[in-house]
């Protein structure tokens, strides 16, 4: 693990396109802007791993399933 000391205005330059950048002190609680594409998906930690968990969730649910039948769809197209 990489541990840095920032002031407030200084950033983080994760990648070209990531920086993170403390932006407040106030109190036990610090401020943090992230400047990422609009197309990147930022999440808290916590949001992070609900998402991974439910992900894994689905992925076993719908493996466990057996496929639809679509040949009642496919003589329908058919016609």
């Amino acid at each position: 693990m990489l541990i840095l000391s920032r002031k407030v205005g200084e950033a983080v330059v994760v990648t070209e396109k990531v920086t993170v950048r403390l932006l407040e002190i106030k109190g036990g609680q610090i401020k943090l802007g992230v400047e990422a594409p609009s197309d990147m998906a930022i999440h808290r930690e916590e949001v992070f791993l609900r998402i991974v968990e439910e992900n894994k969730k689905a992925a076993s649910s719908t493996s466990s399933t057996q496929p639809a039948d679509l040949s009642i769809l496919s003589k329908l197209i058919q016609k």
